[in-house]
């Protein structure tokens, strides 16, 4: 199973980027997905989560009501919609597939099991 994820690049605050997350080997319809990123020297954090049948989406609140999380099963790919990109948010952001089909999972790390080689998004102020 390989994850990847792009859309990333350098752009400047109040912005907008896409991120796409990509799968081969792996069909994503039963799982649920996360977006998770890490910037220098922090440690890996959660971003946004969105159930396996696209019934429930939840978000950091540092991200809440700039980023969606959305899903296309025809496409097998996951995006990221980012709006009103801040300097903060300049991070290496990765996707990943949840355990477990079908089911519950949380925002934590530990609850994902593929994850993607990620793509860097840097925004300048």
């Amino acid at each position: 199973v390989q994850l990847q994820a792009s859309g990333g690049g350098l752009v400047q605050a109040g912005d907008s980027l896409r991120l796409s997350c990509a799968a081969s080997g792996l069909t994503f319809t039963p799982y649920g997905m996360g977006w998770f990123r890490q910037a220098p020297g922090k440690a890996r954090e959660f971003v946004a989560r969105i159930r396996w049948d696209g019934a429930s989406t939840y978000y950091a609140d540092s991200v809440k009501g700039r980023f969606t999380i959305s899903r296309d099963y025809a496409k097998n790919t996951v995006y990221l919609h980012m709006n009103s990109l801040r300097p903060e948010d300049t991070a290496v952001y990765y996707c990943a597939v949840a355990k477990g089909q079908r089911t519950y999972f949380s925002s934590t790390a530990g609850d994902m099991s593929y994850w993607g080689k990620g793509t860097q998004v840097t925004v300048s102020s």
